[in-house]
């Protein structure tokens, strides 16, 4: 069998080691023959390094590393052309004057290989003096490929004062790509986020932004197709190692990583985590164990908004347009760093098209609530199965006082300043935490005669809950009201088919009381 790819590895490497691949030349030559100007916005660890890398070896007319595949009888290679790419992956940039001096360091480095000597002293004019001369001295335009672009600014969101000096230096350094258009034969900018306010997506008034674009939305990432025929080995033996045959298999692969989309329709899967599984035999959380979002956690923590994350968001299409760095939107953030994609597009007559943007997939959604209740309520991340089993349990029996203390403790741990003397703050509280906790929970549940506040499934058993806050008045009563409700609207009828127990939560302040009540 071949040996598997893992990680980011240059094209070159994985067709020289004979690795497993899946082809995305087809939709790489519609790229780079309709246009010369692109920006792409991908998630970390999304494949974007192995685009350029492709970009990269096609330009240079690398042409028996592709053979097989679709662009091999359609590109001319004997049209090669100079590349000058630039991955701040790569470079140093804790400091500005870090970044200015990798910036120094790279463009001389480059010149050097082309056996030229820069004479500028600012960064943005070596860096115009450079594609300048790389193509007056070869004769041929030149391809500029800069993967990663925003790393200087994102590393550094929690630190403003850097983000914003990086930016400065950045949007010069960018400048100049558009008075030297006349020497460019291709430019392709990659990264996470498309920040606003940064010269480069105003100045370059012909850059095109293909991130949301339906023509390159499985440019990066894997198809159900491509994952069916090019891992048809690896899916074979991950279902005969699970006792399971493939159809159910491959279904549960699609549950867990696959679920990103740019356009609505087009649905890829995680291309890290899909190599890790096969490699590795064994389902896990590895894209987003690669790269813990603290920073993202602690930014809903603080602003205390959870909705983004409790149900799908609704929003025009001007909100991927860019943020500010000053004022990050929870939802723009979400969208760009992978944690939240495109689940249905809405065209909208002679208006921006709506989106629904949603978790992608069980492994960002299991995983981010699991952290996020570890950071949120300080509780400890290897105790979340056993609490979730416990609470399970608890309901099961019909242990009320058991539930309420696990409810106190989650409670107990958020900040004060925190708190909002109002019904839907704890119907919210109560939501997130069951989630975060890996229940299947679903809120404001409609009935023909009223709506449910939660209904959830456990093994041979539905939840009904209803929810009840008053601070002033005595927490028995509260939970009266809220199985009076129950009973009262029949929130149970449509689940008669099987088991089904009733669930009354009453919240006062800091005191939290439960009552349980099985239906038949």
């Amino acid at each position: 069998m071949k040996n598997l790819p893992i990680g980011i590895q240059s094209f070159e490497k994985l067709r020289q080691r004979d690795c497993l691949y899946v082809d995305k030349t087809e939709v790489i030559f519609r790229l780079i023959t309709t246009g010369s100007v692109f920006f792409l916005s991908r998630p970390r660890r999304f494949g974007k390094s192995l685009l350029v890398s492709t970009i990269e070896a096609i330009f240079k007319g690398q042409k028996e590393l592709f053979k097989d595949l679709y662009i091999y009888n359609k590109w001319d290679w004997t049209q090669q052309n100079p590349v000058i790419r630039l991955d701040f992956a790569q470079l140093s940039y804790q400091t500005t004057e870090a970044l200015i001096n990798s910036l120094a360091d790279f463009l001389k480095a480059t010149a050097s290989i082309y056996g030229l000597v820069l004479s500028s002293t600012e960064l943005p004019d070596r860096f115009a003096e450079l594609i300048r001369k790389v193509s007056e001295s070869t004769g041929k335009q030149v391809v500029v490929l800069i993967d990663e672009y925003d790393k200087p600014i994102t590393d550094h969101l929690t630190n403003l004062e850097i983000a914003d000096a990086n930016r400065e230096i950045m949007r010069g350094f960018y400048g100049i790509l558009k008075p030297a258009d006349q020497y460019l034969r291709f430019f392709l900018l990659t990264g996470v986020s498309k920040f606003a306010k940064v010269s480069i997506f105003s100045e370059l008034n012909n850059l095109n932004d293909i991130t949301m674009d339906a023509r390159y939305a499985s440019i990066c990432g894997y198809t159900q197709t491509e994952l069916e025929t090019s891992f048809d080995e690896y899916t074979g033996q991950l279902a005969d190692l699970n006792g399971m045959d493939k159809p159910a298999l491959l279904l549960h692969i699609r549950k867990w990583y696959n679920g990103y989309s740019w356009d609505g329709a087009t649905l890829v899967y995680n291309p890290f985590s899909t190599l890790l599984l096969f490699d590795k035999k064994e389902f896990s959380n590895y894209w987003f164990e690669s790269g813990t979002p603290t920073f993202l956690i602690n930014l809903i923590k603080e602003r205390n908004d959870l909705l983004p994350i409790l149900k799908p968001v609704h929003v025009d299409s001007t909100s991927f347009s860019g943020f500010d760095i000053q004022q990050i939107g929870i939802v723009a953030l979400l969208f760009q760093t992978g944690y939240l994609t495109v689940k249905n597009k809405t065209f909208i007559p002679l208006k921006p098209s709506e989106y629904t943007l949603d978790f992608p997939n069980e492994e960002v959604k299991d995983s981010f609530f699991t952290f996020l209740l570890s950071t949120y309520a300080n509780y400890p991340l290897m105790q979340t199965p056993a609490i979730r089993n416990q609470m399970q349990k608890q309901i099961q029996t019909g242990d009320a006082a058991g539930l309420a203390q696990n409810l106190q403790l989650l409670l107990a741990n958020i900040p004060n300043q925190l708190h909002i003397p109002k019904e839907a703050y704890y119907h919210s509280l109560f939501l997130t935490w069951m989630k975060m906790l890996g229940f299947d929970i679903q809120g404001e549940v409609m009935t023909n005669i009223g709506r449910i506040d939660a209904v959830w499934h456990q093994p041979d058993v539905t939840v009904v809950a209803e929810l009840k806050y008053d601070a002033e008045r005595k927490i028995e009563l509260l939970l009266d009201d809220a199985l009076t409700q129950i009973h009262e609207k029949k929130y149970y009828e449509k689940y008669l088919d099987r088991k089904v127990i009733l669930l009354g939560l009453a919240f006062s302040g800091k005191e939290v009381s439960c009552r349980i009540e099985p239906l038949n």
